[in-house]
């Protein structure tokens, strides 16, 4: 990821790292420098992984050296070339947060020869390159062993940007931070029950559509229920989404909790609302459906792919205020069967997603060496 120290699409590559790692194979990470590595780098370093970071500023003389002898390549690519000069790596994992990894990088490992492979995570609908740059996609990506996707969708959104199918692509499940068995207690319900509403992802509306959701709860048909809801998360939108809660008159309903382990969140909510403008599949919504409990969410990405409309959850028809409101309403109208729901959901996602996603990415990574 670029925009964040850390988040749910590293932990695919992570923890993968750390499996090879200790079967001792040498693994090495090129990661974006931020100011004070986040704990989980430096877990990385302290059990074997060689980091090199990838500065996110240059001096100007630095950017004047690019212009003049880096031949149109961006500091990032001379980054991970000078990386891969020193380690000569036997297979190359390009992991990206958005759908694919830059397209300087593919192109790097197709003329240096080296094996490689792509994950992308999170698609978006206005994600289209420019017919020049999904040219250079289509030769790219032909060189890379494997094409891996977190989700179905997200594969078919990336096939049609770049304008052909992907003969080596395979969508991979990310894993999660919940017991696969896990059964945990509810809150109370029924009766005159207030009704909590979860939303776990980080504070950053134009991804993840936190501003939607609560234009959708200051609806007037909401001011007489009995509700409170909770954000669970971190980002660099906070301010902006407690004074938009104050301006719509819900910020005496709305808490902001930070972060909390899975269980502790299951243990005081109901629901989980995923009011996201673009995704890959949250571990939010997974880990959810494991713990026994409904989602709400938008139909973008993957969403679909696990969660049954009216069965195991609801699914907003489009990610704006009124495609929430009427998930929600939906919701409400049915909030006497969340036990019920919940339960369908947890039997569900289990059908979908193994018990060790991280075993499965590592052994086909393993049969690529």
């Amino acid at each position: 990821m670029e925009g964040s120290p850390w988040g749910g699409s590293e932990e695919l590559w992570s923890r993968t790292a750390l499996r090879l790692a200790g079967e001792g194979c040498p693994v090495s990470a090129s990661l974006p420098e931020w100011p004070g590595p986040h704990q989980r780098v430096l877990d990385l370093m302290a059990r074997g992984i060689e980091v090199w970071f990838r500065p996110k500023r240059y001096s100007i003389r630095k950017r004047a050296w690019r212009r003049l002898v880096a031949g149109g390549k961006s500091l990032n690519a001379l980054e991970v070339q000078r990386f891969i000069k020193a380690k000569t790596p036997g297979l190359v994992v390009l992991s990206d947060g958005g759908s694919l990894p830059p397209i300087d990088l593919l192109e790097l490992c197709a003329a240096e020869r080296t094996h490689f492979v792509t994950i992308g995570q999170a698609n978006a609908d206005w994600w289209w390159p420019a017919d020049t740059i999904a040219a250079r996609y289509r030769t790219a990506l032909a060189s890379a062993l494997r094409c891996y996707f977190v989700s179905n969708a997200n594969r078919r959104l990336a096939e049609k940007h770049i304008g052909t199918e992907l003969s080596n692509a395979e969508v991979v499940r990310n894993p999660f931070n919940v017991e696969i068995d896990a059964s945990l207690p509810w809150p109370p319900t029924g009766g005159n029950s207030e009704l909590h509403l979860a939303c776990i992802a980080r504070l950053e509306p134009p991804a993840k559509g936190q501003d939607i959701l609560f234009e959708a709860l200051a609806c007037a048909w909401w001011a007489n229920r009995r509700w409170q809801l909770h954000l669970y998360g971190e980002g660099p939108m906070r301010n902006g989404l407690e004074r938009l809660a104050q301006r719509l008159g819900i910020s005496d309903r709305v808490a902001f909790e930070g972060y909390l382990p899975v269980e502790e969140i299951w243990a005081s909510n109901h629901v989980l609302v995923m009011p996201s403008r673009y995704e890959g599949l949250p571990l939010a919504i997974i880990e959810t459906m494991l713990c026994g409990r409904p989602v709400i969410a938008t139909d973008v990405a993957g969403h679909a792919e696990v969660i049954e409309d009216g069965i195991t959850g609801f699914l907003a028809y489009a990610a704006t205020a009124p495609g929430i409101a009427d998930a929600l309403e939906r919701f409400w109208a049915r909030k006497a069967d969340v036990r019920e729901i919940g339960a369908a959901a947890s039997k569900r996602i289990r059908q979908l997603v193994p018990p060790d996603p991280v075993e499965i990415f590592t052994d086909k990574i393993r049969k690529l060496f």
